[in-house]
């Protein structure tokens, strides 16, 4: 009997995995070889999915919900699934896209018509990443004319601070002590060091 499994993926762990979930049910994959990552699908260097690839052996039959759960890099997305495939031996149905199941067509025009939906579906998955990161972008820009500031808030300075700096120049005293008497990294004491270095023209 094909061993089955289930690809689920979602940007942050803040987004639902519910419905993706639900259709792996659905499928009856076992629990346990349905995979989650809470990433995204910029590249493939995922934990969850690289385990999955150990598991899967020639024969298997891996689900995703949609193409862009699988990726949403054009080029490899394409690279995977002839990976999968080809190399691993592995079928693969896309359950929103029936023309994306390689159990079915595998005479030539079969192909021909899957590898033509993949790529479509693939380069719309790139397309549509792009233009979030655009429109994030563009709300950044925005929210930043009207005095919107972003980044964690600036702690105020201990007030020892300048006379560790003081110190610290004038002294044989070490950059870890001075930082140590502030309450701060070595790294934050160093950073607003060069600050106050540059408001005094130094």
């Amino acid at each position: 009997m094909q061993e089955t499994f289930g690809y689920v993926r979602v940007s942050t762990r803040e987004q639902n995995v519910d419905r993706q979930l639900a259709a792996m049910m659905d499928m009856h994959v076992p629990r346990k070889n349905v995979f989650i990552d809470y990433m995204s699908g910029k590249d493939f260097s995922r934990p969850r999915y690289r385990k999955m690839l150990r598991a899967l052996r020639p024969g298997a039959l891996l689900y995703i919900h949609s193409i862009d759960r699988l990726g949403r890099n054009y080029r490899e997305i394409i690279e995977e699934w002839r990976r999968l495939t080809k190399e691993k031996g592995v079928d693969i149905v896309v359950l929103d896209m029936p023309l994306l199941d390689t159990r079915r067509g595998k005479d030539l025009m079969g192909t021909f018509l899957a590898d033509i939906v993949l790529q479509v579906l693939s380069f719309a998955a790139e397309n549509e990443r792009r233009l979030i990161r655009t429109r994030q972008a563009e709300g950044i820009r925005e929210a930043k004319k009207r005095g919107v500031r972003f980044g964690r808030p600036h702690l105020p300075l201990p007030e020892n601070f300048h006379t560790e700096c003081l110190r610290y120049e004038e002294t044989d005293a070490s950059m870890r002590d001075c930082a140590s008497a502030c309450g701060m990294a070595v790294s934050s004491f160093y950073r607003h060091l060069q600050e106050w270095r540059g408001s005094r023209g130094d």
